[in-house]
């Protein structure tokens, strides 16, 4: 017969640990960041590949704005099937809520954005090595390009902010927090431009910096809608209004045409103006700027739809 538990002799038992594949599974959060991740991964590399091959299938060509819608898309939907099924919680806590902050947060991040690229190129006007000379075309040629202009750099900043700023970085932050989840995600966001043309080592420190201003441009507000914003303002001013290069891509302006000439560690060559040293100023002090703005914000809709970083950094973080 056992030992009852009243025996005088008697020890209870501790209680016994969680099941270790319990312990691997879940964290303080639930279901732990890294595995939440690779789920993220594989959707979107899933949805992604059947995309494309049914657009292939379909006689689409698959150039690089359709690939980048595609990617948004995928990128989305992925990461709304995760906050869903897994974490619990609303589509719009990724970032891209129907906020009434929303048109303001992009207003302000793409006057944000363009100022700073402004502000650039404007050290380059002073010191001389930049300047622009007529080119063939007409005005409603030249508003027909900014208007395509900003439809193409909306859906390009889109997509490479849901992919770098969206499930993946938000679940990272969750996992092991804000600074290291902002270093890890900018040096991705790096490593996916090492192919574009005429890229350099200054370029890629320049691209690394701006991963972590838009990290943080996503943690001050939780919205997505604000740092697509400052993206979109940097591409389309420097592209379209400015017509320079952007990440060593030309996208022609009429009307004008620009003109460098100067050390590379200043112009930024072929590659544009991220390859020089005053976009490596500018990019900091927005970083700044946005690190102790006070009105840099989370919203309050965007507080009450509970982003998965707010359970690790707390609100207004």
């Amino acid at each position: 017969m056992g030992m009852s538990a009243e025996h005088p002799g008697y020890e209870s038992s501790p209680a016994p640990p969680a099941p270790l594949l319990r312990r691997v599974l879940h964290g303080p959060y639930g279901v732990r960041a890294g595995w939440r991740i690779a789920l993220w991964m594989g959707a979107f590399l899933f949805l992604l590949s059947a995309i494309l091959l049914a657009l292939g299938g379909a006689g689409v060509r698959l150039g690089l704005e359709v690939s980048t819608a595609v990617e948004l898309v995928c990128a989305l939907l992925a990461g709304w099937g995760m906050l869903a099924l897994v974490d619990r919680r609303p589509l719009g806590a990724l970032g891209y809520a129907a906020d009434p902050d929303a048109p303001r947060d992009s207003l302000l991040g793409f006057g944000l954005g363009a100022a700073a690229i402004t502000a650039a190129v404007g050290v380059l006007t002073v010191a001389g090595t930049v300047r622009w000379v007529a080119d063939s075309g007409s005005w409603p040629e030249y508003v027909a390009a900014l208007g395509g202009a900003l439809l193409l750099y909306a859906v390009a900043a889109a997509a490479e902010e849901a992919i770098f700023r969206g499930y993946l970085f938000q679940a990272l932050v969750q996992g092991v927090g804000a600074w290291p989840a902002v270093m890890a995600t900018s040096a991705l966001f790096a490593a996916a431009h090492l192919q574009n043309p005429s890229i350099d080592a200054l370029a890629v420190a320049n691209i690394f910096l701006a991963g972590v201003m838009l990290g943080w441009a996503y943690l001050r507000t939780r919205s997505l809608w604000f740092c697509t914003a400052v993206h979109l303002g940097w591409n389309w001013m420097m592209s379209a209004a400015l017509d320079f290069p952007v990440s060593g891509l030309v996208r022609d302006t009429p009307l004008y045409d620009v003109r460098a000439a100067g050390p590379r560690w200043m112009t930024g060559g072929d590659f544009g103006p991220e390859a020089g040293v005053a976009a490596t100023l500018v990019i900091v002090a927005l970083t700044a700027l946005l690190l102790w703005a006070p009105w840099v914000r989370e919203s309050e809709r965007m507080r009450a739809l509970g982003p998965l970083v707010d359970a690790r950094l707390g609100t207004g973080a």
